[in-house]
């Protein structure tokens, strides 16, 4: 049997796991690739057996206390040969001392503990069609007409680390769209909705409540028309379940948000939709 290499995806490679994703059923967005890229260029990676790819996983370094793990994806037909946990201990390696998160499989959770991760909550998938409102909030603005400043310092309470360039790509890139709201001179609320292989996703979507949130996703709807849209929220904030519930949203599936160390401490009951299951 010919042995596994691995090697660091380039950034234009990175489609390459997208790919993979896509047909795993992730649906991933559009543009997601070029975004991804930004916060760390050396985490993708690629097992290839004789110069092709097999396997792939992500873990991407924010800063030098956290990292997220995603991709991880190993080819029907070279399963089940250990080239799945050679290219994870490549990953968690990567790392270093960083606490980890990641969103995993759930049935896969035992796996996960064996490499030290724990479960801190679960994360539920809701989709459906929904229907765009006449005409957007009138007290809504483009999200990259506010301070990044201000949208930066929102995002680290919901966020383990800072992720600025990463934003302000997801921010900014062509087919994304961002909408904010502000009360009293402050951010209130925000997100972005981006096209995806199927339908529009939304995230993040950040919110000081329910209504907040209800106002800003009203607004992302309306900037794109009817539309099938998706909508990752923490089980744990009921307040994101019901908003989801009452646009006739389905679950669909979740995944075992868990964690290496200790879990980061983090305003959940404001995060209506979750960024990226494959980055955070």
């Amino acid at each position: 049997m010919s042995d596994l290499q691995i090697r660091n995806l380039q950034p234009d490679e990175i489609s390459i796991a997208i790919d993979w994703a896509a047909a795993e059923g992730w649906n991933p967005g559009l543009r997601d690739a070029a975004c991804f890229a930004i916060p760390d260029a050396n985490g993708f990676f690629v097992g290839e057996i004789d110069g092709e790819p097999v396997a792939t996983v992500s873990c991407v370094n924010y800063d030098d206390r956290f990292a997220f793990l995603g991709f991880y994806i190993v080819r029907a037909g070279f399963r089940g040969r250990g080239h799945g946990l050679r290219i994870w201990n490549a990953a968690i390696a990567h790392a270093g001392s960083r606490v980890i998160g990641l969103d995993g499989v759930v049935a896969q959770q035992d796996n996960y503990r064996k490499s030290g991760f724990q479960l801190a909550y679960a994360n539920i998938r809701y989709g459906g069609i929904v229907s765009a409102p006449p005409k957007p909030p009138g007290d809504v603005v483009a999200l990259d007409s506010i301070p990044f400043a201000d949208v930066e310092a929102d995002d680290a309470t919901v966020f383990p680390a800072r992720r600025s360039a990463f934003l302000r790509a997801w921010i900014n890139t062509p087919g994304h769209v961002g909408r904010a709201l502000l009360r009293d001179g402050r951010v209130a609320a925000w997100g972005v909705i981006r096209p995806c292989r199927s339908g529009c996703k939304i995230g993040p979507l950040v919110a000081d409540n329910r209504a907040a949130a209800d106002t800003i996703l009203q607004a992302l709807l309306a900037s794109g028309g009817s539309s099938e849209i998706v909508l990752d929220i923490p089980a744990v904030n009921r307040d994101a379940v019901a908003l989801a519930e009452s646009l006739g949203l389905k679950p669909t599936f979740e995944t075992a948000r868990m964690y290496t160390g200790a879990v980061p401490s983090l305003r959940l009951d404001r995060v209506f939709g979750v960024t990226s299951f494959e980055l955070g």
